[in-house]
């Protein structure tokens, strides 16, 4: 069993207090890949903002292991793409933990960034403004980003939204070589095939975990079927709620990743 990267205890997290994860217990292993996947509003997003604290539990913890760190990448839909800056600027800021807001860049950092932007496919394009990319190239800058932060965690939210298939395969490429590097990758996604095809791990939530472990048990009919009639179930409007007393299965028995949940 894998070394725990990060841990959730009955976890809920929501919003003007109406959750939308509810209770979720389990661990991410160091250098596991996982996907989260689920419909619209089944809490996936939410989860990524708990996990990097921009959202407080209700109720329960998240909890990263000490000295581990984060890179975190936002939905395209949440990024100004109109702010004055160009390429290298986007990328230089994964620099920022280790150089500070105002830290000047070294010779080395400016490596790292071209090496970066190498890497994505992207080279020659430093000085482009950022108005100026399509969907595809400013994901691959995105990218670049997380490349220079050297993160332990990856967190990925919805990166494949948007953008041609030439770009989905260069960055799943990406995502394979932190895996092969032992970083944690996390990663929501909508595209169930690739997850399937590309992803070891899977976590299914319908506001509350369905089914978390091995990709292609967890996307099985009768678990998808479930987590559709869990998520159709849901009321925004519901009063709080309180933990199944009873769980239908024990995730940690039937999954050596050690994690703990719905299966």
């Amino acid at each position: 069993m894998p070394d725990p990267c990060l841990s959730f205890s009955d976890l809920t997290l929501g919003y003007g207090g109406h959750p939308a994860v509810h209770h979720l217990t389990g661990t991410l292993g160091k250098g596991s890949l996982t996907a989260v996947v689920g419909a619209n509003g089944s809490g996936k997003s939410t989860l990524m903002k708990g996990i990097v604290g921009l959202l407080k539990p209700m109720t329960g913890s998240c909890t990263v292991t000490a000295g581990t760190r984060i890179a975190y990448l936002p939905q395209q839909s949440e990024l100004d793409r109109s702010f004055p800056a160009r390429v290298s600027d986007l990328v230089s800021l994964g620099l920022w933990p280790r150089r500070g807001l105002l830290g000047r860049l070294r010779d080395q950092d400016r490596d790292a960034v071209a090496k970066a932007l190498m890497a994505v496919g992207l080279e020659g394009f430093d000085k482009r403004p950022l108005d100026t990319l399509s969907g595809g190239q400013l994901q691959r800058a995105m990218f670049a980003r997380v490349l220079v932060q050297d993160a332990d965690l990856v967190l990925l939210d919805e990166p494949f939204n948007a953008i041609d298939a030439r770009t989905v395969g260069d960055l799943v490429a990406l995502i394979e070589r932190w895996h092969g590097e032992q970083r944690t990758v996390l990663v929501v996604i909508h595209d169930l095939d690739l997850v399937r095809e590309h992803f070891p791990e899977a976590l299914l939530l319908a506001r509350r975990p369905v089914a978390w472990g091995d990709a292609r048990k967890v996307l099985g009919s009768e678990n998808l079927l479930r987590a559709r009639r869990f998520h159709e179930a849901w009321d925004d409007d519901a009063p709080w709620c309180e933990p199944d007393e009873v769980h239908p299965h024990d995730h940690a028995s039937s999954h050596d990743a050690g994690h703990k949940g719905a299966a």
